[in-house]
């Protein structure tokens, strides 16, 4: 009605029913009526003008000094959970290799890693460790790619295709190292235990071209 009320003033002519329907619906067309500014833009915005009446030092009493910096965080908090996520995504999905791509060590010393963290308890790093020695010993023997954008499951897979009598061990041991570097599930001695022995059974198994693995015999000495 307060549209109708203002276009009537402004015509000089009384429209019949349907003009006004008709004008009505054209002027709540207008792309006015349908931008609406972000919550960040009019946080902003709300806050220019509440600093707008703090030009002076008379005006900065403590009530206002708060309500400010209120404001100030809140606008923090709304820009962190629009682009904190976003950002932290992205950082998790290229920090989810088992190997860094500057980690040059050998199974070898991985596996000596593994039993320091071991023998002082941390078995949490104990776990990773024991994990990264058996993708390195594979790669070591070509029976994986080396390749340092790998996960723990798709290293998992990859292995158990060539090892498919241990595919079942290495996927549950792949799940593992994800576990405890990604989802905050407490390492255990017998966690370790298991990575330890699995990485055992992977040194003394050949990889299988075609058909089953078969455990590796030792060249005479």
């Amino acid at each position: 009605m307060s549209v109708l009320a203002r276009l009537a003033s402004d015509v000089p002519v009384t429209p019949d029913a349907e003009t006004a329907r008709r004008w009505a619906t054209e002027e709540l067309l207008g792309a006015e009526y349908h931008q609406q500014a972000s919550l960040f833009s009019r946080l902003l915005d709300w806050l220019a003008e509440q600093l707008a009446g703090l030009r002076t030092p008379a005006a900065l009493d403590p009530l206002a000094v708060l309500a400010v910096v209120g404001v100030v965080v809140a606008v923090v908090v709304v820009a962190f959970l629009v682009a904190g996520p976003v950002r932290l995504s992205r950082r998790g999905a290229s920090s989810r290799n088992v190997l860094a791509e500057d980690d040059v060590r050998t199974a070898e010393q991985i596996r000596a890693a593994a039993d320091a963290a071991a023998a002082r308890g941390d078995w949490a790093l104990a776990v990773l460790e024991r994990y990264r020695a058996v993708v390195r010993g594979l790669e070591e023997r070509a029976v994986l790619e080396e390749r340092a954008a790998r996960t723990a499951h798709e290293a998992a897979l990859a292995a158990a295709a060539r090892l498919p009598d241990l595919g079942a061990d290495l996927v549950s041991a792949g799940r593992t190292f994800d576990d405890v570097a990604y989802g905050d599930v407490p390492a255990t001695a017998d966690d370790e235990r298991r990575l330890r022995e699995l990485d055992q059974r992977v040194r003394g198994t050949r990889a299988a071209g075609s058909g089953t693995a078969q455990p590796a015999v030792a060249a005479p000495r």
